[in-house]
């Protein structure tokens, strides 16, 4: 089993898209596909970034700020396809290797180590994504220490946790609220433990399609 962590922000998006009733959910990492996969069905939900800029031609970026301010009325019974530099590019290679891939985020933390600690698997890889999938970020590199806390009672200090993030240049690009695309609300959702009772997990399907699913 490998969990897949991006805390900023694409595996923090993933749950409340499900939390705002979407029907189906369909990971492309590749910019051009998800572009003419949304040609082909104009009535899907693109959202999704390059190297954090909005994509051109999609209608979300990748921010929970602006999905919470969509709400359940655009999101209700919907298809989003979500395209990421960082989360969603590796979910895709880790389903090449992995028998089952899980989507991490503090969000979700609780639930995805309680199912952990059910499914028990010979081996779980923790990959903290980091930033633009390049160098390593403290937000995920905190997020898979707070799930080892969880998992195997390895010691955890909240308030250590975000002093090491939020002073951080991965957070503070948010704060320092330069680019409208980097809303400063962002991090204080991206940071709260557990607020979904959820477990989002990935399956290639019918057409080479990347889909999460709540399990």
């Amino acid at each position: 089993m490998a969990v897949i962590i991006d805390v900023f922000r694409a595996f923090s998006c993933e749950p409340l898209f499900f939390h705002f009733g979407v029907k189906r959910v369909i990971l492309e990492p590749d910019p051009e596909k998800a572009l003419a996969l949304k040609h082909q069905h104009p009535e899907f939900i693109l959202a999704g970034e390059i190297n954090e800029v909005p994509l051109a031609g999609a209608e979300l970026g990748n921010s929970p700020f602006e999905i919470i301010l969509k709400g359940s009325d655009y999101f209700n019974g919907k298809t989003v396809i979500h395209r990421t530099t960082a989360g969603v590019t590796g979910v895709a290679a880790a389903c090449e290797r992995a028998e089952e891939v899980i989507l991490g985020s503090f969000v979700m933390a609780a639930a995805v180590a309680r199912y952990i600690r059910r499914k028990n698997p010979d081996r779980v890889t923790l990959v903290a994504m980091g930033d633009r999938a390049e160098v390593k970020s403290p937000e995920d590199e905190a997020c898979a220490d707070y799930l080892e806390h969880l998992l195997n009672d390895k010691p955890y200090d909240p308030v250590k946790t975000l002093e090491a993030v939020v002073f951080q240049s991965t957070a503070q690009k948010f704060i320092q609220g330069d680019k409208p695309y980097l809303p400063k609300e962002d991090p204080i959702f991206c940071l709260q433990r557990d607020l979904f009772d959820l477990v989002l997990s990935v399956k290639r399907t019918e057409g080479d399609f990347v889909e999460v699913f709540s399990v």
